[in-house]
Parts: structure tokens; sequence; C-alpha cells
């Protein structure tokens, strides 16, 4: 059996040797952290809640459109949800409830601006759609546009949409 020269005859010692394989393999896992981490921050569901708030809480017909900066979206009567590559965010919204107008086409036309009674026959109607919306469990959605949000007053219904 052939044998080249051992690693402590040619004046490298033996340790050195496991010491840079280990540090080779703890720089690939930072390596590997650092790619991991986001670019970017989470996005600000706070900020989002705010605009709600100050929207919900005028005592007139208001509308407010709030950019996102996330890719997904979860609008519940008390609480908004943002998503991104970076994580979530939640907020608290004071001035609720509001009614998340994801789930009705009445709802999300009157949101962009159509009036009440184009699509709704009285307030009561409109009051009952927001009340059915309300109680419908949040979902996530995708975000394609900003936030809008409309403080409706219309035949005694007082509702904020929010989509």
């Amino acid at each position: 059996m052939v044998t080249g020269p051992s690693l402590a005859m040619i004046g490298v010692p033996v340790d050195a040797w496991y010491v840079w394989l280990g540090l080779s393999v703890a720089g690939m896992a930072l390596v590997g952290v650092g790619a991991a981490l986001p670019t970017a921050p989470p996005p600000a569901a706070a900020d989002a809640a705010d605009t709600i708030d100050r929207t919900a809480a005028t005592a007139h017909p208001a509308t407010a459109e709030h950019p996102l900066d996330a890719t997904a979206v979860r609008i519940g009567p008390r609480r908004i949800g943002l998503r991104n590559d970076a994580g979530t965010t939640h907020a608290v919204i004071g001035f609720g409830p509001v009614t998340p107008a994801t789930g009705s086409r009445e709802l999300r036309a009157v949101l962009r601006g159509a009036p009440p009674d184009a699509y709704f026959d009285s307030g009561t109607a409109l009051c009952d759609a927001s009340s059915d919306a309300r109680e419908r469990p949040p979902r996530w959605r995708p975000v394609d546009d900003p936030l809008i949000v409309r403080h409706v007053v219309w035949e005694g219904c007082d509702v904020t949409l929010v989509g």
C-alpha cells in the first residue's frame, strides 16, 4: 500500500484543517441566513387602521384611500391584517365595526363611489347588507389596488365600507 505524506509531515497541523472546514461551513450558513432575510419591512397595518379610523369617525360622508405595501389583506369588522414576504401585521380598528365590502358586488360598487340608491332600495337594505357582510369570517385576499374607505350616511343608515 502506497501512502503519501501525512498532514503533520508537511507542516500543517491536523487541527487547522478542522478549523478551516468549520469556518467554511459557518460562513456558508451565514450567507444562507442573509439571503433568506426579507428585503423590505413588514406592512404597516397600523397606518391602514388609522386611515379607516379617520374616515369612520367623521359625522359626514367621506372617502379615503391608503396605499398598501402588502401582497394580501384581511379586513374584519374590528381588525385589519396585512401580509407580505417580510411578515404579517395586524391592527385594531377603533371606530368599528366597519363593513368589509369584499363579498358583495353591491357594497363594492358603493365603496367605489356609486350612489347607494343605485344598488339598494332603502337605507335599511344597505344596513342589512352591511350587517351580513360583517358576519362573514374575514379571508386573506390579494392586494391589487390601494385600500379604499368610504363612510356612507343615507336614509338613517350610517356605515363605513372598507375594501
